[in-house]
């Protein structure tokens, strides 16, 4: 898989880049936010996610890897692919959308282009409890923290509840460590 790729933009299209990296050129799609900071002969590094679809390939990249966490975690919603993923990053900043999903708010969500009420209602019933880490714009020390926040906020805690617990624990601690841990300092 390719991570990241950092190299020389040789020419800018309607949705993305050529990224000329190590002599080869790779398309890359871009959110429209970031696409508009760029020019072609600029240096860019970005991380990204390949879309692998039957007769396409796709590299999709993304300043931070919060958008890149949040694209990836819009996509295991059924019926958000990655066009429309990408299309609801460029049409809102990742705090705004985990934040509309967090607070039960699909109303927000259906002012995106190509977002009808049936998938809002679906992104907020099926990520409501894994978007708090996007919401507050803090971006996960580890998955196992990303994973113990959802397993706490399922649980009934807030997310800055959970947050605050897991900041004063060891980063090495395993996700089972991490959750009994925080439990423990909750319940104090």
């Amino acid at each position: 898989m390719i991570a990241s790729l950092d190299g020389k933009v040789l020419a800018m299209l309607d949705d993305g880049v050529i990224l000329g990296v190590g002599g080869v050129g790779y398309r890359v799609r871009l959110t429209t936010p970031f696409l508009a900071e760029l020019r072609a002969g600029t240096e860019l590094f970005c991380y990204t996610h390949l879309s692998i679809r039957e007769n396409e390939w796709n590299l999709f990249g993304f300043k931070t890897q919060e958008e890149l966490g949040l694209f990836e975690l819009l996509l295991t919603v059924q019926g958000v692919g990655p066009k429309a993923a990408l299309g609801m990053l460029s049409a809102m900043e990742p705090q705004a959308i985990a934040g509309a999903i967090a607070g039960e708010q699909p109303g927000m969500l259906t002012r995106i282009p190509g977002i009808g009420q049936k998938i809002a209602q679906r992104l907020v019933l099926d990520l409501k409890n894994k978007v708090g880490i996007y919401a507050t714009g803090m971006t996960p020390a580890s998955a196992s923290d990303s994973d113990a926040i959802s397993a706490l906020t399922a649980l009934g805690y807030s997310v800055a509840e959970a947050q605050g617990a897991l900041k004063q624990l060891d980063p090495k601690m395993t996700l089972e460590e991490k959750i009994f841990a925080a439990l423990q300092k909750l319940s104090d």
